[in-house]
């Protein structure tokens, strides 16, 4: 195998397909960029119809395969069917980027219950949603990933974001959960925070059969991609096949070391 394929077949996505929740811009659209360079078909998601068409037809004009699939994922009920359209379309999902977020920052004393809401049912509730839609097909293939985006947030807070804190620490215990009961050895479940700024690496979770969950690999990027301080990069590298030992432990590009 020369050094060119070996590199595409451990940090390609050629023939996979990603689907991006919140994919319209910032950190989902840099990973949603970065997995179609990475020869994924896209799938992006946004609660703004134009916006995610936008974002889609962008990748589309340098040539990359795109569409868009808009829903709120706060509604169970729509990301069944948006999850339908892309199977319909490309017959599969193979990773899951759950990207989707809000940001309320004031005192803990001054929110409001539906305020507090608003953060876990985006965060939380929204990602739940998203796995329910996602896993069965993976689980009938035995193989798939799922990122879900946490951040440094969960691990080391500031103040005025406790709802933001406290949902991001729930993802971090989802993707352990899914890990334990979806990742075996062999294609483990990897949660990684993003830093706030720069953004740093998102999570992935991946299934054949029931077992203990583990984390061994790191990610490097591949000839001619741009190095792991790239959003985009560090964003989808949790879904790359050189990252199938990883699962279950937050990637946040060492920012954690330094606390």
């Amino acid at each position: 195998m020369s050094a060119q394929a070996f590199l595409e077949s451990r940090f390609g996505l050629g023939g996979s397909v990603f689907l991006v929740t919140g994919g319209a811009g910032g950190i989902g659209f840099a990973a949603a960029r970065a997995a179609a360079q990475a020869g994924a078909r896209v799938a992006v998601n946004d609660l703004d119809a134009d916006r995610a068409e936008q974002a889609a037809a962008s990748l589309r004009d340098d040539g990359l395969e795109a569409m868009a699939v808009p829903f709120s994922v706060t509604e169970p009920r729509r990301c069944g069917p948006g999850v339908a359209a892309v199977l319909d379309r490309w017959g599969r999902v193979d990773s899951l980027f759950s990207n989707a977020g809000n940001q309320i920052r004031k005192p803990f004393l001054d929110y409001r219950p539906e305020e507090w809401a608003s953060l876990w049912q985006t965060h939380v509730d929204g990602a739940f949603n998203l796995c329910q839609a996602v896993l069965p097909s993976m689980v009938e293939r035995r193989s798939g990933r799922i990122v879900l985006m946490s951040s440094v947030a969960a691990f080391g807070a500031r103040g005025t974001i406790s709802p933001y804190a406290t949902a991001k620490g729930g993802l971090a215990a989802m993707t352990r959960a899914l890990a334990v009961e979806y990742g075996p050895p062999a294609s483990p479940a990897t949660p990684s925070p993003p830093a706030s700024s720069p953004p740093a690496s998102p999570w992935r979770c991946r299934r054949t059969r029931p077992s203990r969950a583990t984390s061994r690999a790191t990610c490097r990027p591949a000839a001619g991609e741009r190095p792991t301080t790239s959003p985009g990069w560090r964003s989808s590298s949790p879904a790359r096949p050189a990252a199938h030992q990883r699962t279950g432990h937050p990637v946040d590009g060492g920012l954690l070391a330094t606390l």
